[in-house]
């Protein structure tokens, strides 16, 4: 009897511990974009919730050199969840995106599901779900 209850206790603590290491996995995403107008400055990558989107930096930022109009990062040790890309040319390294005096942006932009939009983006039209496998996304500019 003290047997049969030692090996049904290890088979629930096997199970529990299991269970907390799958909540415990992370994922990672890689942006790839390669239609660069040109490789001067640098290219701004955000990550972002519905919170950060279109407010300033998001949860995570990246900076990268361009070579050969192709840029590719990786964000990394990321929890599921809803997420948006959004990616700028920063051609003059200023650290901001650049706006004519009609509000129309200087510097060529993208994000993720790479919408063809007349207006301001929202987060509806770049949102993903990172669920349980890591992504590659291509953004256009």
């Amino acid at each position: 009897m003290k047997t049969l209850a030692l090996i049904f206790s290890f088979f629930l603590t096997t199970t529990f511990i299991q269970a907390q290491d799958d909540s415990l996995k992370t994922y990672s995403i890689t942006v790839k974009i390669d239609n660069a107008f040109n490789d001067d400055g640098s290219m701004l990558i955000g990550l972002h919730s519905e919170d950060t989107f279109m407010k300033g930096k998001g949860i995570d930022n990246m900076k990268s050199a361009i070579v050969d109009g192709k840029v590719e990062v990786t964000f990394e040790g990321l929890t599921p969840g809803t997420y948006a890309i959004m990616v700028f040319h920063d051609a003059n390294d200023n650290g901001k995106m650049d706006f004519d005096t009609t509000g129309m942006p200087l510097e060529s932009y993208g994000m993720s599901n790479n919408p063809m939009l007349y207006g301001p983006p929202s987060f509806a039209d770049a949102k993903f779900d990172l669920d349980n496998d890591d992504l590659e996304l291509i953004i256009r500019l």
